[in-house]
Order: structure tokens, then sequence, then C-alpha cells
């Protein structure tokens, strides 16, 4: 089956062939020194992608919000109208010195004529029961997980969620569908760092959260398996 990661990864791309078809490429921003990262999703699993699946995506941006940008991607099978799995994807424009800033006029002239604005997706931290079992998992940055910039690539961030869920006794042995996620990526995980997931239920969802050696919090996260998973919900 298709990773969870994988459509992030989908939708990463997506949007940066998009952002190139309307002029934007890569080179665009080089020039200016900007760059869109990306500090939140929400990704709704509707079914599982079976090996050698053929899908269909679509993308479009439908927000925006000063510094913000909001994308949604939906992904069906190619010989089918039923939808698969649908991301929506919060990026923030970042200058050459890390800082949020507004984008040009031109990118607002092709797209904010035909968006909406919107609250960023935000995912409080979340205490633990008392009787909730907590799991914590330490792991550390492989090269394979980094991104052009030299940080871990935030679709690596829903591989360490998954692999804890299914690691942990208090789970089931696979991923239930559907499924959503909701992930709010706070800082860049180094390469060669040790880091640790802590998970631990929460009624029909799983709570994560990401650290680094240092304490610093890298990630939050939920995986909704509820009914409010389903389309609709």
């Amino acid at each position: 089956m298709l990773r969870s990661s994988g459509y992030l990864r989908y939708a990463q791309d997506h949007a940066w062939i998009h952002s190139e078809s309307a002029g934007f490429g890569r080179e665009w921003y080089a020039e200016r020194r900007l760059t869109w990262l990306v500090k939140a999703i929400e990704l709704q699993i509707v079914v599982d992608a079976a090996y050698g699946t053929e899908l269909t995506a679509s993308t479009d941006v439908v927000g925006f919000r000063r510094v913000w940008a909001r994308r949604r991607s939906e992904f069906r099978p190619s010989q089918s109208d039923r939808t698969t799995a649908v991301a929506v994807t919060d990026w923030v424009l970042l200058d050459g010195g890390g800082r949020p800033v507004r984008p040009p006029q031109e990118i607002l002239d092709i797209f904010v004529h035909r968006t909406d604005a919107f609250a960023p997706l935000r995912v409080t931290p979340g205490v633990p029961d008392e009787s909730a079992e907590i799991s914590r998992v330490e792991l550390a940055v492989r090269l394979a997980e980094l991104d052009p910039m030299g940080h871990v690539n935030n679709a690596a961030y829903l591989d360490y969620l998954d692999d804890h869920f299914l690691c942990s006794p208090a789970t089931p042995d696979e991923l239930p569908v559907p499924r959503r996620y909701r992930a709010e990526f706070l800082a860049s995980a180094e390469p060669g760092s040790v880091l640790t997931g802590s998970g631990w239920p929460d009624g029909h969802a799983w709570r994560y959260r990401l650290t680094d050696a240092g304490g610093r919090e890298l990630l939050r996260a939920g995986l909704d398996t509820g009914a409010a998973t389903r389309e609709g919900g």
C-alpha cells in the first residue's frame, strides 16, 4: 500500500509543478531568495492505494492570508471517480533570512483573486490522560530523509508517526482506513540528530509529539481513526 507520507510527497511535488506552470519555478524563487515551507497539513485517507495503482492528482491554491498560502490536493485512481485521499497543506513564504514575508505582487495577481482567507491549521499540544500509556521511541535522522535545504522532509515525519503507531502495543497491527492526520511542523530536524517520538491514545485518536535531544518540539500531530474521519465528517 502507498504510505501516508507518499501522498504528502506527491502533494509537495505537484505544488511545484503547478507553480512552475504559472511562471514561478525554483529559479524564479532563487533569484529573489524566497522559498515556500510547509507548516501544517491535514491528510484524509479514504481508501488505501495498492502497489501499482495509477493515481490522478489535482491541486489548487484555495486560500491566501498575508504570508500564508493553502493548497488542496485530491487523489483518485485513474480509472475511477472515487476519492482515495485529500491533502490540505498550509505553506508560509520565507525570505533569505528565514523570515515570513508577503508574496510578491506577481503571485498575488495570478492567484489571490480566486482564493479565500483562512485560519492556518494548528495542532494543540494535548496532555495525556493519567491512565494513558505513553510510548517513546528514539530514532536517528537518515540522509535519505533530507530535503534540498538539508532538513528532514516533512513527509518523513509522517513515516515516524506511522512506524511509532504500528509498533505500539496499544494500537492495531495495521493502519486503519479511513484515517485522518493533522500535523503542525514547528521546527526542522538537522542531519545526524537523535529524536524522540512520544505517542499515546486519546479516544479514537492517537497523539504524537517529536522532540530533539534538547527537548525542542519539532512536530505535533494527531491520527484520527474514528467515524469523524469519513468524508464530510
